[in-house]
């Protein structure tokens, strides 16, 4: 497939590329910063910015699946995520994949993950503007759009290619440990792109 990835060079892009590089699809990686992406045959690497609508969509034309990995917590005034949709419609592509987060999943109680007084406060704000983006992805009826929503912790480890999948609710392990490895989120989002399972939906991934 030609997949476009948007935010290549992040904490999730950064693995994300080289699992769907690894899988043989043609990408073509979208990122502010392009020093550290790696010289590939199947890679075309290009400096955008989310937020000029009409030069994203120029580099999306042609896609087959676009993935994103720009954090809706670093855009307050919600810029950039508009944008961005815009910029996937006009360019015509129906598949619209994008990183998550955790704080909109709910616990068994019915509360969810970030309203508990555990929840980190310097990870509030951005976790917030996380949820408001799925709140206006789910009010969208043009794109074939997915959110996938990582477990509570997302840290760099091992790649098993096995894990769980939930809808709404934290997946807890039975040692009461809700993780996923970066690698392993990459694994689960490369196979959605390529057997899509889910529509128009948010859903989970863990251990």
């Amino acid at each position: 497939m030609k997949i476009a990835l948007i935010g290549a060079t992040g904490y999730v892009g950064s693995k994300l590329l080289p699992e769907a590089l690894s899988r043989g699809h043609q990408i073509t990686a979208i990122a502010k910063h392009l020093e550290t992406l790696p010289q590939h045959d199947q890679l075309t690497s290009l400096r955008v910015d989310v937020t000029d609508t009409q030069a994203l969509s120029e580099c999306l034309a042609g896609q087959d699946v676009v993935i994103s990995a720009f954090n809706p917590g670093s855009d307050p005034d919600g810029r950039g995520v508009r944008a961005l949709l815009a910029g996937v419609k006009q360019a015509g592509v129906a598949r619209f994949l994008s990183v998550g987060g955790a704080g909109s999943l709910h616990l068994p109680s019915g509360e969810r993950v970030i309203d508990q007084p555990d929840f980190p406060a310097e990870w509030k704000a951005g976790a917030l503007l996380t949820i408001a983006f799925l709140d206006l992805l789910r009010t969208e009826n043009e794109l074939d759009w997915v959110f996938l929503s990582p477990s509570a912790l997302l840290v760099p480890g091992e790649r098993t290619g096995k894990y769980r999948v939930g809808t709404d609710n934290l997946l807890i392990d039975a040692d009461g440990k809700s993780h996923i490895s970066l690698e392993d989120y990459a694994v689960a989002m490369l196979d959605e792109a390529e057997r899509p399972q889910h529509h128009r939906e948010r859903f989970t991934v863990g251990y």
